[in-house]
């Protein structure tokens, strides 16, 4: 099991970047995929969550209203859309396999990509 994150950057705030995960080496459509990030010094938080039919979402507060996750099951993906960026939004941005448990805890995800890293400056 694969998970290849990218398309991370530094934007100005206020601007936007679309993050791409693409899964390989399961069926992809059996799982939900989640996003998480990790600030320097910081614990890793979660940001969103979907379903593996894409149906249900979920969003960390700091997340609603200015990201969006979609997926598209035909390619293996699963996007982080992330809108009117913020500073505070600077963190390496990490998409995960849900398997069980909590869908914002870590322990609740089995295989982890790389991580893309945004900068977002002020």
């Amino acid at each position: 099991v694969q998970l290849q994150a990218s398309g991370g950057g530094m934007v100005q705030a206020g601007g936007s970047l679309r993050l791409s995960c693409v899964a390989s080496g399961h069926t992809f459509s059996n799982y939900g995929v989640g996003w998480f990030r990790q600030a320097p010094g910081k614990e890793r938080e979660f940001v969103a969550v979907i379903s593996w039919s894409g149906g249900i979402t979920h969003y960390a507060d700091s997340a609603k209203g200015r990201f969006t996750i979609s997926r598209d099951n035909a390619k293996n993906t699963v996007y982080l859309q992330m809108n009117s960026l913020k500073p505070e939004d600077t963190a390496v941005y990490y998409c995960a396999r849900k398997y069980g448990g909590s869908w914002s805890e870590t322990l609740g995800y089995d295989y982890w990509g790389q991580g893309t890293l945004v900068t977002v400056s002020s």
